[in-house]
């Protein structure tokens, strides 16, 4: 079942309104009693439906799905006959929409066949009523403040409109145990936001002269155990996730997190590996590739990948509180990361790595993160004819630039980059037409800050 896309979408809120009546169908009672099920949160309601209709699916995946959506309502019936339905269903957590189809064996309609749940755009008919700046803003506070009392939401928000922080607001505690809370000085772990820092870093080279976007690797890393990657993989595609060049996370990971310190150990792990596909033909989500514009940094600047970031993107943006030092280090404004574990808040430790990487994992704060924004739209980073071609889509399959995921047209148009990991997510997005920063940071799971983030978007004016 597909469960989320890596890009943001532009996505609307759910509105009042009565469900719809499903058709009397046998694959629409199914789904009926699916989403029944799911929307109860009840591991024995989710576990008889498993047993009634012979599921090989995890109840523990379909729990993780309801404590990420909050559960389903059904919006409209997109499609129906006897043996399928399609179902345009919101999230009750969030403003998001999918399409949820459900099919049965024609033979044996009480078997299901198949069912497969997508993130969607909604129609343009159910569309919420955009908001005055204002109104927008209290509708967002409140939001954070609704969720932080559920004790769903534990983090911080900060809105800039041309420069200037219009919203800077916390919500719940950095250390549960002591009951350290969450201020604006708040240290919070990016996930994947570090792709944006390693972009910005691999373009200065760019621009420098130093590198191009269609250098093959090898031609950096001579020495690259694999000879398909190195004489196959380029720059752009690293940048793109189009160079097949796979992830680390997974059991070998697992096995050894805390012995992976350099960029160098990963790619002594790793590097054997040929490409997944063709280089530059598809597109496939690559934490590894980013791993590996890492070591070119490091290999061009002669120094660490962490120093060069410093002298390069933070000191020049004012970022004075983005790092990525290693998890044994003591850093006194560092939140602690909460997964949720037997429906209750835990600590995420034994999931961390040694350090953050050019993949993922630094540290920041609401207002570095603006900070950055700005030094992104005021050239201070980039020149502006580089920004614009890492902010505009890059990939075969669309939605991703150079370090960057772009959506959206005109007025709405953005960019940035989420981050999530077990107890932490974050989401970034600069809209330019309206010289709007949104930045929200958690140390819950996902996708708090990506539905709070959306949820502004959502609402929040639209310049003409």
């Amino acid at each position: 079942m597909i469960r989320r896309l890596f890009i943001v979408l532009l996505l609307f809120p759910l509105l009042a309104q009565a469900e719809p009546v499903l058709p009397d169908t046998p694959a629409a009672k199914i789904a009926g009693e699916w989403l029944d099920a799911i929307n109860s949160g009840d591991r024995v309601k989710l576990q008889a439906f498993k047993d009634r209709y012979k599921r090989e699916t995890s109840i523990e995946d379909n729990l993780q799905l309801r404590a990420e959506t909050g559960g389903f309502t059904v919006l409209r019936v997109l499609s129906d006959d006897p043996h399928a339905v399609g179902l345009l269903v919101g999230e009750k957590a969030s403003d998001t929409v999918a399409r949820l189809d459900f099919s049965v064996n024609p033979d044996k309609p009480t078997e299901i066949a198949k069912v497969t749940l997508d993130i969607t755009e909604r129609p343009g008919d159910l569309a919420i009523a955009r908001l005055s700046q204002a109104s927008a803003l209290s509708a967002l506070s409140e939001r954070v403040e609704r969720l932080e009392k559920q004790d769903a939401f534990s983090g911080a928000v900060l809105i800039a409109k041309h420069g200037k922080t219009i919203l800077d607001k916390t919500a719940g505690m950095a250390d549960r145990a002591s009951g350290k809370v969450i201020d604006a000085t708040t240290q919070f772990r990016l996930g994947s936001m570090n792709k944006m820092f390693t972009a910005v870093a691999i373009l200065q080279f760019v621009e420098a002269g130093k590198l191009s976007l269609d250098t093959r690797l090898g031609e950096v890393l001579a020495d690259y155990p694999n000879r398909n990657v190195a004489d196959k993989v380029r720059i752009r595609h690293l940048l793109t996730h189009t160079g097949g060049t796979g992830d680390f996370f997974g059991p070998e990971f697992d096995a050894h997190r805390l012995e992976l310190k350099t960029h160098a150990d990963y790619l002594r792990m790793f590097g054997a590996r040929g490409p997944e596909f063709e280089p530059g033909s598809q597109a496939r989500y690559s934490n590894y590739g980013f791993i590996l514009l890492g070591a070119v940094i490091e290999k061009l600047s002669g120094t660490t990948y962490y120093d060069h970031l410093q002298a390069s993107v933070f000191a020049p943006a004012g970022m004075r509180d983005t790092a990525s030092p290693a998890e044994s280090e003591a850093v006194p404004q560092r939140a602690n990361g909460y997964l949720r574990k037997d429906g209750a808040w835990a600590s995420n430790v034994d999931t961390l790595p040694w350090r953050g990487t050019a993949a993922g994992g630094g540290l920041s704060t609401t207002a570095d993160l603006a900070r950055f924004a700005a030094a992104l739209e005021n050239g201070t980073l980039l020149p502006k004819r580089l920004l614009a071609q890492a902010t505009s889509a890059q990939s075969p399959q669309g939605g991703y630039g150079y370090g960057f995921a772009v959506a959206g047209t005109g007025a709405l148009r953005r960019y940035g980059h989420g981050g999530g990991a077990p107890g932490m997510n974050a989401e970034l997005l600069v809209v330019p037409k309206s010289a709007t920063v949104i930045v929200v940071l958690s140390n819950f799971d996902p996708p708090v800050a990506n539905q709070l983030a959306e949820f502004y978007l959502n609402r929040m004016p639209v310049e003409p």
